[in-house]
């Protein structure tokens, strides 16, 4: 892209509301987001810490917290310059750098929850193999695909966007995704085409893999005795929890943006508030209170 342009962002139906409160939404939003931070990093530091917590589906749920507080400070700081702001603008190179991240840390997060699915299929399913399986290198492949892929397809993505022709300059988005193809005088095959495939490869295939582990686990759980089952839903209800709520974001971002689909302006603001606010804040509190072991530490550093 030879040329730089910014891109006027439409928040909350009007310049004129958010000028009007936009000390108010400052500091919510800013305390929302140190809420963030630390809930996320305190959990990440217990597992870090503490050696009884030194295991693949806790490793797990750091790399997902720690990917949470990546993904929200993609987000924030722009957003906390924007409240302040007379006028909430952003270069179009810094949109598309913001795009690529948004969809690379999502994708990132559903590769971890899918992880996370075959490390509780083989915890429950194959029991006696669970230590031969779920070894070392076997948890850093996971974590270095989960980051790595998406990484490495979405520059595809981020390059083929950032050199197309725009004939509109307003996003009615809190920050830059998918919304960036309607900017686009004309819409572009290839990035379709790539679209979808990226699709696929991150998050289609997963979700096969995860239905099919979890049936697994529940024809097992079906068949065992009841402290099976009850061992099943402690460690797999959160899990299960933060991928329904996750899928249905994805599935938001596909049919109102892919499927170019017309939803009302307050739909699209809660999903948008839910996706920043709601989702960041949402696992923290899952895994700190339902994982038995993690919750315990926790007690422990806040009753100190």
């Amino acid at each position: 892209m030879e040329e730089d342009f910014n891109i006027t962002y439409v928040i909350l139906d009007g310049h004129v509301e958010i000028q009007k409160y936009r000390y108010l939404y400052f500091m919510i939003v800013f305390i929302m987001y140190i809420l963030i931070i630390c809930s996320n990093s305190t959990i990440v530091y217990l597992i870090w810490k503490h050696q009884d917590l030194h295991e693949p589906m806790y490793i797990f749920i750091a790399a997902l917290l720690l990917n949470s507080v990546f993904f929200s400070t993609n987000i924030y700081p722009k957003l906390l310059i924007d409240f302040l702001s007379e006028k909430q603008i952003i270069s179009y190179k810094a949109c598309i750098v913001q795009y690529y991240m948004v969809y690379t840390l999502g994708s990132s997060e559903f590769l971890l929850l899918t992880a996370m699915s075959y490390d509780r299929y083989v915890s429950i399913c194959k029991p006696l193999q669970y230590p031969t399986i779920m070894r070392k290198a076997t948890i850093s492949i996971f974590l270095a695909l989960a980051w790595l892929l998406p990484a490495c397809q979405m520059v595809g993505l981020a390059t083929l966007s950032a050199n197309q022709k725009l004939c509109s300059f307003t996003l009615k988005v809190i920050f830059c995704n998918n919304s960036i193809y309607k900017l686009f005088c004309v819409a572009s095959r290839e990035i379709s085409i790539y679209g979808v495939f990226i699709l696929i490869n991150v998050n289609i295939f997963p979700l096969f893999f995860i239905i099919f582990s979890y049936t697994k686990i529940l024809i097992i759980c079906y068949h065992s005795c009841g402290e099976v089952r009850k061992k099943a839903a402690q460690t797999c209800l959160p899990h299960l929890l933060v991928l329904i709520n996750y899928f249905c974001l994805g599935a938001y971002d596909v049919i109102t943006v892919r499927l170019d689909a017309d939803f009302p302006k307050i739909a699209h603001l809660i999903i948008a508030l839910q996706l920043v606010l709601y989702n960041p804040l949402f696992n923290p509190i899952i895994y700190g209170l339902k994982m038995k072991e993690i919750s315990k530490h926790l007690k422990r550093l806040f009753l100190m």
